[in-house]
């Protein structure tokens, strides 16, 4: 059962988008899901948009070919097509990616990458996962105090997914300026993303020119992933540069702040759950695993490091849980609305570690369901079995009303997560 008081439902529609409402929406959600279930609202941009909040229709609505990824698809003038998608991927020709395509482009690039990012690629990548996390530990385990999100959350998973993508050593630390920009600007001026995604944009078009000029004629065991993106083909038809350098770019971007939060938010529920930790601690002491698979999907669900699915635009008139719909229109499926409904899961908001019946849509559902979400199981599960057994009496170094999450549209993740702990020679 959960320690943290669960508010009572709001009796009339809540205000979206406000800093109390970041801290926990789940009220909220569950007063659109009963009443309003799809429901029209202005987001902060202006943007008018539908919130699809309830799980049936979620599902539904995630695999409708009728909804399309690509936002020329938007009905508002086009100066208001820059405020639905990640800011300055448009001016860096970064548009040709995964999130804002449809078939049969769509089914072209994820048939090339697929050969690329592949499971048993990442079962391979493993020991480097654990490598990376035993270092970052190693780096605050004698303080007995950290910023959880600053020194091991945010470093990890952009560590990684450099790494996979052959991203040298030695440029890595530019990558790690560039995605705190990106996170330390969500919700506020978009121009400090833009100018980061314009600079990640000039340094995968160099870094991929290079790749190319070297890259040798049969590929070598482990392969990073641009090389492989560079490689890659669909019956003799290669990605351009300018689609390898999409593809890496969204990979960097929706796979990083993605596994912050898992693993920010997975921590925070564990210690704020102190009986489901204990379960867990005492299940990786015995050596097992069962519980870490399940808690992971689980810590998806309850609270998910993606709050609504990205952009989807109407191509024609549609109906979505009895609600009509109008081509152009906006709509965005809420999964942490979906996630808690109590006609899918019992008792949603209770967290349940050992959950068996638990399809989340954490990563989504159908064709764009998450390519890299078997990298982020592996480094969430890594993350926090070594976090509770190499810190076991790991404890929140702040009240819960004191911490603070970022206020961005499509994400949630906590901006700090101060800990305490016994510090602990390497």
């Amino acid at each position: 059962m959960t320690d943290q008081p669960q508010p009572s439902t709001p009796a009339a529609a809540p205000d979206l988008f406000t800093w109390e409402f970041a801290s926990n929406p789940y009220p909220a959600y569950a007063w659109l899901r009963e009443h309003a279930p799809v429901h029209r609202t202005k987001l902060p941009s202006g943007v008018e948009a539908w919130l699809v909040t309830r799980y049936a229709d979620a599902k539904q609505t995630l695999a409708d070919h009728r909804l399309s990824k690509n936002p020329a698809h938007h009905a508002e003038p086009a100066h208001a097509k820059g405020k639905t998608g990640i800011p300055g991927e448009r001016k860096a020709e970064l548009m040709t990616h995964l999130l804002n395509i449809d078939p049969p482009d769509h089914t072209r690039l994820r048939r090339l990458v697929s050969k690329a990012f592949t499971p048993r690629r990442v079962a391979e990548f493993a020991p480097r996962v654990q490598e990376l996390t035993d270092g970052l530990i190693d780096g605050f385990a004698r303080k007995g105090s950290a910023d959880l999100i600053h020194e091991f959350a945010f470093p990890l998973p952009i560590y990684a997914i450099c790494d996979l993508l052959g991203v040298p050593r030695e440029d890595q630390d530019d990558f790690r300026d560039w995605a705190g920009m990106m996170i330390r600007h969500q919700g506020g001026p978009r121009g400090g993303v833009a100018r980061s995604v314009k600079k990640m944009r000039g340094y995968l078009a160099d870094l991929i020119h290079r790749k190319r000029e070297a890259l040798p004629t049969e590929p070598a065991p482990g392969e990073d992933l641009i090389s492989g993106l560079i490689r890659a083909s669909d019956h003799g038809e290669h990605l351009t540069e300018n689609e390898a350098a999409a593809m890496a770019f969204i990979l960097l971007f929706a796979g990083f702040e993605t596994t912050v939060n898992l693993i920010g938010n997975g921590t925070y529920a564990l210690l704020t759950n102190p009986e489901q930790r204990a379960r867990l601690q005492a299940s990786l002491a015995a050596g097992e695993t069962g519980l870490l698979e399940t808690g992971v999907e689980e810590l998806l669900r309850y609270d998910g490091p993606v709050e609504l699915a990205t952009w989807r635009f109407a191509t024609q008139p549609l109906s979505i849980g009895g609600q009509r719909i109008a081509p152009g229109d906006p709509v965005l499926v809420v999964l942490a609305a979906a996630d808690r409904d109590p006609e899918r899961f019992a008792d949603p908001d209770v967290l349940d570690l050992a959950r068996r019946d638990n399809q989340h849509l954490g990563y989504g559902h159908g064709i764009h369901y998450c390519l890299g979400a078997p990298l982020a199981r592996l480094e969430g599960q890594t993350a926090l079995a070594t976090l509770l057994t190499r810190l076991p009496d790991l404890r929140l170094a702040a009240e819960p009303a004191e911490l603070r999450w970022r206020g961005g549209l499509i994400m949630r993740g906590l901006r700090t997560l101060p800990v305490e702990f016994t510090p602990t020679p390497r």
